[in-house]
């Protein structure tokens, strides 16, 4: 065997080595230094940062919104219903986005149209009362708040079909509103899901 070849067959030996090294500590032993501190230091976060209800099961996430509705589509008038989603059929984790369309886009203008009808009958408001993010989707398609004027539009409807007082709802809205990120970050927002378990949890 040559000396060419012998160094060849040696450097091609050392980079086997050096990848089956790197592939053990970088490919497995990172990802398990990381999953061990993340479930160690923050695991609810580390495990999807899931909501369970009363009775202990799983119902969602707190990081990604979800409908309100029947099997048709229609909202379910007893509970606050999410902002619209672009993503997928509608908060797909799968298919994350927004609509991508202009403010001046047709489709767009005549979906905003038929959603503030929608929820004027729905809510028996006036379209001018309707804040834009009932009727917008968010930019992820998952956005799990919406805001707390839009929450406080849903409190009769919901006091009426649950046979409550206004203001015990709208108390459980305030409560469930989050204020800006370090007081300046963001906008107040309501978790849907969140208010709605606690709206469960006022006739059990």
């Amino acid at each position: 065997m040559s000396t060419t070849t012998r160094t060849t067959v040696r450097t091609a030996g050392v980079a086997v080595r050096a990848m089956l090294v790197f592939t053990v500590v970088l490919g497995l032993g990172y990802a398990l230094l990381i999953t061990g501190i993340g479930q160690f230091a923050l695991p609810w976060q580390a495990n999807g940062s899931l909501v369970r209800d009363a009775d202990g099961e799983t119902v969602g996430s707190a990081l990604i919104g979800q409908s309100f509705t029947d099997a048709d589509g229609a909202p379910l008038p007893e509970y606050f219903q999410s902002r619209p989603s672009a993503a997928g059929d509608g908060y797909d984790g799968g298919a994350s986005s927004g609509s991508n369309l202009g403010p001046e886009n047709s489709d767009l203008v005549t979906a905003i149209e038929d959603r503030l009808a929608a929820i004027a009958e729905l809510e028996r408001v006036d379209v001018s009362e309707i804040p834009a993010d009932a009727v917008t989707a968010s930019g992820s398609g998952l956005d799990p708040h919406i805001s707390p004027a839009y929450a406080q539009l849903q409190v009769p409807r919901i006091a009426a079909e649950r046979g409550l007082d206004e203001s015990a709802v709208r108390d459980l809205v305030a409560q469930h509103t989050a204020g800006r990120d370090l007081g300046f970050l963001g906008e107040p927002r309501v978790n849907v899901l969140a208010l709605n378990l606690a709206l469960d949890g006022l006739v059990r």
